[in-house]
């Protein structure tokens, strides 16, 4: 095992003693090697999230083991197809008009396509997502889509202050559980993904049960004294 190994998977372990059981973790890959990807596949963490179309076909043929490829980045209508085909959920769909273009290629593609509603509960204008308020009428769509299966809702929050994520967070959650409490119409609401490497913590305590790191297993001083929050 080389260093870059051996880094990854103390960072690892460590962040696993921090989260619940029950609470999925989703190793964000964004700007990471294919040596660090393997890397933590190797440590353990089998669920990667891929802000971009491009990087998870770049690497799925090299990378072995039996992983859950996740899309967390901004998904344009033109990359549905091949996000269709390529990854096992979609945690970013945030217009009636990319949810029917998923559904489309996702028929195409001879499959039902997990998805989450990406939520801007921080109502942040550099940010995408739906505003909550229109949370239950993409719902609604997704609801009639049959090729695609809504799992639950996504959000990011306000960056480098947990604190201030706690109420996006909070209302998120609120949005989520009315959403299963519908259970007749949306049996398959199990997901909540919420909080990064600054936040999850919080996000765990207002009720994520995923969460998307990056900075606290990919980054060397991660190793080197890393404090949860």
């Amino acid at each position: 095992m080389n260093g870059l190994e051996t880094q990854i998977r103390e960072n690892v372990e460590r962040v696993l003693e921090t989260i619940p059981s029950g609470v999925l973790l989703v190793a964000a890959v964004k700007g990471r090697s294919l040596e660090e990807i393997r890397a933590v596949v190797s440590a353990g963490v089998t669920h990667l999230g891929c802000n971009y179309v491009q990087q998870a076909e770049d690497c799925a043929a090299s990378v072995e083991g039996d992983v859950t490829w996740h899309l967390i980045g901004h998904l344009q209508r033109n990359k549905a197809r091949r996000a269709a085909s390529l990854f096992d959920i979609v945690e970013t769909v945030d217009s009636p008009r990319l949810a029917r273009a998923l559904d489309a290629a996702a028929e195409r593609a001879g499959r039902r396509l997990p998805v989450l509603i990406e939520v801007n509960s921080g109502r942040e204008a550099t940010k995408a997502g739906v505003l909550p308020e229109d949370v239950d009428a993409l719902a609604d769509l997704l609801a009639q889509l049959p090729h695609l299966a809504l799992r639950g809702l996504m959000t990011l929050g306000p960056m480098g202050d947990p604190e201030a994520a706690r109420a996006c967070f909070r209302e998120t959650r609120k949005r989520f559980l009315a959403l299963r409490g519908q259970g007749a119409r949306l049996p398959e609401m199990d997901t909540l993904s919420m909080g990064m490497s600054d936040s999850y913590a919080a996000a765990i305590d207002e009720g994520a049960t995923e969460v998307r790191l990056g900075r606290a297993i990919f980054a060397p001083q991660a190793a080197e004294g890393f404090e949860p929050p």
